[in-house]
């Protein structure tokens, strides 16, 4: 049998049926400098996913008095939005039967008051130690936690009358970008005036 031209000898047997390649000590050598680049490769991606991380970590890092506003911040909206969610529950709990707003807003509620009260404790460890968590499970908590208690308030409001419900969607929307105008105000730097 003629050997193929990657420097391997095919042996074949056909009274059995099979065809063994031998391949040669190129063949061999091709193939592990593959894997070696590949395992390298793979530690080079290993090496900048972990520095990117650990800048990630030192971005998040405050100091100073930053650390302890930021993080008294996020302690007032945890506790804001559980006292909230309690105050707009209560209603519900003796109301002989409950219309879709009310069950949305208990059922937002029910899933925001536990996160909420999970990320104060979070948040007191945060401040104990001076730094944020880089938790990807604490994030999506936050997320989740203030998503929920923003539709309980809404159905809550829903609930009552349906123009108060989009009334407070539409006022959450513009304090969202109020806020956010602001803090970038805040926190740019800016040349001194004369």
């Amino acid at each position: 049998m003629d050997a193929p031209a990657t420097g391997c000898t095919l042996l074949d047997i056909p009274e059995k049926g099979v065809t063994v390649r031998d391949d040669s000590a190129e063949e061999h050598a091709r193939v592990a400098g593959e894997a070696r680049r590949r395992a390298h490769e793979q530690a080079k991606a290993e090496q900048e996913r972990a520095r990117a991380e650990s800048e990630r970590a030192k971005s998040e890092a405050l100091t100073g008095p930053m650390t302890q506003e930021v993080l008294g911040q996020l302690g007032l909206i945890y506790g804001g939005l559980i006292l909230i969610g309690v105050y707009m529950v209560q209603p519900f709990l003796t109301a002989p039967s409950l219309d879709a707003s009310a069950k949305v807003s208990i059922v937002a509620f029910a899933v925001a008051i536990p996160f909420l009260a999970a990320l104060v404790m979070v948040n007191r460890q945060e401040a104990f130690r001076g730094r944020r968590t880089t938790s990807v499970t604490v994030t999506i908590a936050r997320v989740v936690a203030q998503l929920a208690a923003f539709v309980g308030i809404v159905a809550g409001f829903w609930h009552i009358t349906w123009i108060a419900g989009v009334t407070f969607l539409a006022a959450g929307f513009v304090a969202m970008l109020i806020h956010s105008a602001g803090y970038w105000r805040v926190e740019q730097p800016h040349e001194p005036t004369s």
